[in-house]
């Protein structure tokens, strides 16, 4: 490649300067100066077209870690509850992020991602905990295809890393909506959000922090939806 460069600009030197070759004693200054611009071009276009070795991504899952506890009073209907809605890049699998000097402007990693979209991964593991506690008699999702007496859904509106935060930290935000299926009304409605701080400043600890704050979330959302357990009983049985 570089005898190929040489050529080209001895060819490129004798076009511009009317020289019919280029050796090591035909330049003079002003042919050694147009000669050493054109090789720092040629060189920063070859280096243009070359790159490091590709990082590769790293997959992290989003498990929430909620703290399960058994319902004091089980509501003798099914539950369904629908993946979270998101809107954006919130909707992707790149882990998103944001700094301190520039607070309106998300950005997201590139070789960092969840191995699955978040607002469906926070959703199983709303099923998966009340199902647990006993909260219904059933709980579905939407691959179960199955008619419910109650719909929960929501979206999440914040899953952000914060590197530069004093201490480094990350947030959370989502929304949730309990509706009869009988005549659609609203039962419950709730925002949730919070923020926890990174054990370490390595990817592990940043994805070991999203679990522990969106498993703190749940488990407030679990505790809601229990306290709503004599509420629902009554909208059962009037529907009966």
């Amino acid at each position: 490649m570089v005898q190929s460069l040489r050529r080209w600009l001895k060819t490129r030197v004798a076009r511009d300067t009317g020289l019919r070759d280029v050796g090591p004693h035909d330049t003079g200054p002003r042919d050694a100066r147009l000669l050493g611009a054109l090789l720092l071009t040629a060189l920063a276009l070859a280096g243009c077209g070359s790159s490091g070795p590709a990082q590769r991504d790293q997959f992290y899952t989003l498990q929430p870690e909620v703290a399960i506890s058994p319902s004091p009073q089980s509501v003798p209907g099914s539950l369904l509850i629908t993946p979270l809605a998101a809107r954006g890049f919130l909707g992707g699998t790149q882990i998103l992020f944001r700094t301190a000097d520039a607070p309106l402007q998300v950005q997201r990693y590139d070789a960092f991602l969840w191995d699955e979209v978040p607002g469906r991964a926070i959703s199983e593991a709303l099923i998966a905990a009340l199902r647990a506690s006993g909260s219904f008699q059933f709980v579905v999702s939407v691959a179960d295809r199955a008619q419910a007496d109650f719909m929960l859904n929501g979206e999440l509106t914040r899953l952000e890393h914060l590197p530069t935060a004093t201490p480094p930290q990350v947030s959370a935000a989502f929304n949730l909506t309990l509706i009869a299926q009988q005549d659609r009304s609203i039962q419950f409605a709730h925002s949730y959000s919070g923020q926890a701080p990174t054990a370490a400043n390595t990817p592990e600890a940043m994805a070991q922090a999203f679990n522990r704050l969106t498993g703190r979330l749940l488990t407030q959302a679990m505790q809601d939806l229990q306290r709503l357990a004599p509420t629902l009983k009554r909208t059962l049985a009037s529907d009966g």
